[in-house]
């Protein structure tokens, strides 16, 4: 499956349009490889790194989704490995400020 098309089934991007853009801009990583192209293929056991408004995300895809169904039905298809951990040099900046 397209990376693009994942990210929008996955309901990480609003629009398949936006999705288009984080992938081209490259600031997504699959499995530590920079991602530079919205047709890179994406796998099941994958690795994702991405740049959401809310941080990081480091999510690993347990199953390609079929449809953009309902939230609960798109985390369903991944599991989340940053455990929401913030990150430490973010978090000193925002105690400085």
């Amino acid at each position: 499956m397209r990376i693009d098309k994942l990210i929008w089934f996955l309901r990480l991007a609003k629009t398949r349009t936006i999705a288009q853009a984080m992938a081209e801009e490259g600031h997504m990583r699959l499995n530590g490889r920079r991602v530079e192209r919205a047709h890179q293929k994406v796998s099941t056991g994958d690795v994702l790194t991405l740049a959401t408004p809310s941080g990081v995300r480091v999510i690993e895809i347990v199953t390609l989704p079929i449809r953009r169904g309902p939230a609960p039905e798109a985390q369903a298809c991944y599991r989340v490995l940053d455990g929401g951990a913030d990150n430490p040099i973010a978090a000193a900046f925002r105690n400085e400020a």
